[in-house]
């Protein structure tokens, strides 16, 4: 008798991220933030430094070489003692495709 299990699917990136290496700001209660971007994706940002809690609402300032600066609302998702991980709200068409030119040509 063969038995199958099923397997929960193990979860993929569906935004791959390229590497940053550029200084963003961060807004949030009052305080603002000057940190080095680790990687970036069309979702989120990993930023070193442990600037906010999990879950903390920040606006974020990320000036793309050559290009324009994006300013979005985002949610600290994952912190640990060197970094963290921001997902972006909802960006609007300019600063999608702003992001789309800096990831593009830095793919595999």
């Amino acid at each position: 008798m063969i038995s199958i299990t099923a397997q929960p699917p193990s979860p993929t990136r569906s935004h791959p991220r390229v590497d940053a290496g550029f200084m963003v700001k961060l807004f949030t209660q009052g305080k603002a933030v000057l940190a080095k971007a680790d990687n970036l994706s069309m979702q989120g940002l990993h930023v070193l430094g442990d600037f906010f809690t999990a879950e903390e609402r920040l606006t974020l300032a990320i000036p793309l070489p050559d290009d324009r600066e994006v300013v979005t609302k985002a949610t600290v998702r994952r912190r640990d003692e060197e970094s963290i991980s921001v997902e972006f709200d909802q960006l609007d068409w300019d600063d999608m495709f702003a992001l789309a030119r800096f990831l593009h040509p830095r793919l595999p």
